[in-house]
This record gives structure tokens, C-alpha cells and sequence, in this order.
């Protein structure tokens, strides 16, 4: 349906989007998601061209509208856009908003337009607002009225920004619900969101974004449950990460103590947690795996879920393969145990440093 080939959006002094390339296929619910000022408003105003490409191409229902001298209204007439402020015309009452671009664009009569109208306001929710003006309705009953305007247009793709951000909580639903309405009677549609119960639930395909591009692709489950890349983990699981690299044994243990302890309390862990996490360190990384090591090459990294607190201690280091169960320190091993739910053990002697040992926290 429409495809974007290696686009780049280019501002001074910043690049939000870099060689882009992606098929959105017909029937798809694609949402969007990432940290703010990743491009995802750009992408999407790109791809119906409020944004202009500063290069690639975007070829939709097989016609490149990017390309020089197409007509980007005929584009425009099969593209809704949904904006999250909702830019309904103050001036006209709420079905007049809905009339006013079939009637111009579509050369529809007054009376159609009407039928139309009434009928899309009625499956928003909103019929009994039609001769209100916007200035008259709530944010939610706005942005259900910026919908049906869009759905007048009878549009083949339509696309979505952040269409309840600027939503008080208790309307977010409502607006929720009719979006979702729309995606199950097969339109194709992409969302820009930040809710991401939300996106979950209504998409067939994820997209986040991050480093300029489509970091990472998959369905749901994939992206929410099961993310791959390191910077999507971060931002689904709102992982707060610590880091340090243990290259010497007269390394700082009392100043990595200090800093360990204000990674904690700046992330709000949990009295018992930040105990069995500095535990297990002590006893995994100082009393197991440094004696074994002539020279050290320790890589520890800590993860602490903001979403559901949940803790991960991943430590890596070089050298042949050692299995912390092999250990004979037993009385650290079994120390260990009693901060896990869970230890794995993993040996890949391609990798530079090949012995990586996980813990998950126990959480209470």
C-alpha cells in the first residue's frame, strides 16, 4: 500500500529521520512508540507530506507523491491525519466541520455531506453535539469530532499523533475506545503514542524508534514482552541501568560501593532489593568469579525496572569456561541463591568475552 524508500528528514543541526525504509501494508495497525524527539511526529507528517523528505522516496498505491510536480492534494484526499490538537475550526459548528472537506474536496452536495456527517458523528459518539460549536465541547468530545472528520474523507490510510496527549485522563478512554473501533473495521492506520496498553492492544505491527530510525520492528508481544535491542528494553521496561568495567584487582571497590549506593537511591529501590542486589554483587563478582582471574576483565551491568521493579545483575568476563556453580566457594554460591529467583549460566567461546553469568532479583 505505501512505501517508504530511504527517507531522511533533515533540520539545521539535526537529522530526526536517516534512510528510512519500511512497507506498510494494507489493513496494518502500526503504532509508533519511543523517547521524545525520536522523529515519530516527523515520520508520520513525512509520510502525508506536511513534512517534506529531504530525500528518499514514498510511493503510495504505487505513485512516488514525493517526486517532483505530483499533485500532493490527490495524496492528501486518501490520507486522513488526526491531529493531538484536535485543529477543528472554531468558526463552524461541529458538523460543518465534518461537511466542509467532503463538500471541497470530494465536490460532494450539502446533503450527502449532511447524511454522511451525521452518520460518522453518531458512531463517535457525538451526534448530539452537531450543532455545537468546539469552543462548547470537552477534549475528548473534540478529538472524537477531529475523527469522524477524518473518516468523511473516507481515507484508505489514516494516520494518528499522539491523539490523546493533550486529553485530560478521564477522557483518554473514550478517545481510546472509538480508535480502537476504527483499527478493527480494517482501516490501515498509524499511530504516534505514549500509551503503550494502548499500542499493545490495538496494533498489528510496533514500530520504535530511536538512533535516527526504526530501531526495532515486531509485533507486540515481540516489542512489549520480549524486546531484542538494548535501548527498546530500556524504554518498554523503563529500565534504569548501572554500569562499570572491572579491569584490575587493586580496582576501587569502596568508590564502585558509593556509586552503587547513589544509583540506588536516585531510582527509589526498594530497602530489601538494593540489599539482596548488593549481595549477590559482593558475593558473585569480589568472592566467586575475581579469585579465579589472574588478570581481571569484568563487565557488571545492574537493571532496575521503574515499571515493575523488577532486577537483573548481568556480569561477562573473559577467560576459559567457569561455571559459578563450579565453584568452590560454596558458602558465596549459596549466599547468591538466596537473592535469586532465577541464575543462568552462559559459554560462548567465539565471543571476546565469552562467560556471562545473569541473576534475576527476587523481587520481595
Amino acid at each position: 500500500m505505501i512505501e517508504l524508500k530511504n527517507i531522511t528528514k533533515q533540520y539545521r543541526g539535526v537529522t530526526p529521520l536517516k534512510d528510512i525504509s519500511v512497507t506498510i501494508n494494507k489493513g496494518d495497525v502500526i503504532s509508533v512508540i519511543g523517547p521524545s524527539g525520536t522523529g515519530k511526529s516527523t515520520l508520520i507528517r513525512c509520510i502525508n507530506l506536511l513534512e517534506r523528505p529531504t530525500s528518499g522516496q514514498i510511493i503510495f498505491n504505487g505513485e512516488d507523491i514525493t517526486a517532483k510536480g505530483y499533485d500532493v492534494k490527490k495524496a492528501r484526499q486518501k490520507m486522513g491525519m488526526v491531529f493531538q490538537s484536535f485543529n477543528l475550526f472554531g468558526h463552524l459548528t461541529v458538523i460543518e466541520n465534518v461537511m466542509l472537506a467532503p463538500m471541497d474536496l470530494l465536490g460532494k452536495t450539502k446533503q450527502d455531506a449532511y447524511r454522511k456527517g451525521m452518520e460518522l458523528l453518531h458512531s463517535v459518539g457525538v451526534a448530539d453535539k452537531a450543532l455545537s460549536y468546539p469552543d462548547e465541547l470537552s477534549g475528548g468530545q473534540k478529538q472524537r469530532v477531529a475523527i469522524a472528520r477524518t473518516l468523511a474523507m473516507d481515507p484508505e490510510l489514516i494516520l494518528l499523533d499522539e491523539p490523546t496527549s493533550a486529553l485530560d485522563p478521564t477522557m483518554v478512554a473514550e478517545v481510546q475506545s472509538v480508535i480502537k473501533d476504527l483499527a478493527s473495521s480494517g482501516k490501515t492506520m498509524i499511530i504516534v503514542t505514549h500509551e503503550m496498553n494502548f499500542a499493545k492492544a490495538i496494533s498489528n505491527r510496533v514500530f520504535y524508534l530511536d538512533e535516527g530510525g526504526i530501531y526495532e520492528e515486531g509485533t507486540p508481544e515481540e516489542i512489549f514482552d520480549d524486546p531484542k535491542k538494548d535501548n527498546t528494553r530500556r524504554f518498554i521496561k523503563q529500565l534504569k541501568v548501572f554500569e562499570t568495567f572491572i579491569d584490575s584487582r587493586d580496582y576501587d571497590f569502596i568508590g564502585f560501593n558509593s556509586q552503587l549506593d547513589l544509583y540506588l537511591v536516585q531510582n527509589n529501590v526498594p530497602a530489601e532489593c538494593k540489599y539482596r542486589i548488593k549481595l549477590a554483587i559482593e558475593e558473585l563478582v569480589q568472592q566467586i568469579i575475581l579469585p579465579k582471574m589472574s588478570v581481571p576483565c569484568i563487565r557488571l551491568r545492574v537493571e532496575y525496572s521503574m515499571k515493575d521493579g523488577q532486577s537483573i545483575i548481568t556480569v561477562t568476563y573473559k577467560g576459559n569456561k567457569f561455571d559459578i556453580s563450579d565453584t568452590e566457594n560454596t558458602i558465596s554460591l549459596k549466599i547468591l541463591k538466596s537473592t535469586a529467583e532465577d541464575i543462568i549460566y552462559d559459554y560462548d567461546a567465539a565471543a571476546e568475552i565469552s562467560n556471562k553469568v545473569t541473576v534475576k532479583i527476587k523481587a520481595n
